[in-house]
């Protein structure tokens, strides 16, 4: 992702002094999160610690794979991001279209009752008027 890359060469650069990103978090369909988190520098909290020692072979080196794999780490973060920040879009015109779909529903029921009562005084009219006719003949 270009925009990925302006953002850590100007870090590296020394433009910058971090790199946050603020999204919203998917939760559930009814919950969204809003969220601030650091990109860069890696807090010391997220980096873990491992006892073993191995001793790798790193081609070409290991600053180049380092640097390779921050790129692709801040990248999978803002991709993780942008897909959340869909999914509770998604989710707010789900809810949104849900709840519009009923209100439509109970206003419907209620314009049908109105309907309803409104054409049983019109047959009504009409029989007492039909009967008030042949009782005067």
């Amino acid at each position: 992702i270009g925009t990925v890359k302006v953002m850590l060469d100007s870090f590296e650069a020394g433009e910058l002094d971090a790199i946050y990103m603020v999204y919203n978090r998917f939760v559930n369909t009814m919950t969204q999160q809003p969220t601030i988190e650091q990109l860069v520098p890696i807090h010391s909290e997220k980096l873990e610690v491992f006892t073993h020692a191995w001793d790798y072979i790193y081609e070409p080196n290991p600053e180049g794979v380092i640097d390779q794999l921050l790129v692709r780490y801040v990248e999978s973060l803002v991709y993780q991001a942008v897909v959340e920040n869909g999914a509770c879009a998604q989710s707010a015109r789900m809810v949104a279209m849900k709840a519009a779909t009923d209100n439509a529903t109970s206003l419907i029921r209620e314009l049908q009752l109105l309907y309803n009562k409104a054409r049983q005084a019109a047959i009504t009219q009409e029989i007492s008027e039909i009967v008030g006719g042949a009782a005067a003949v």
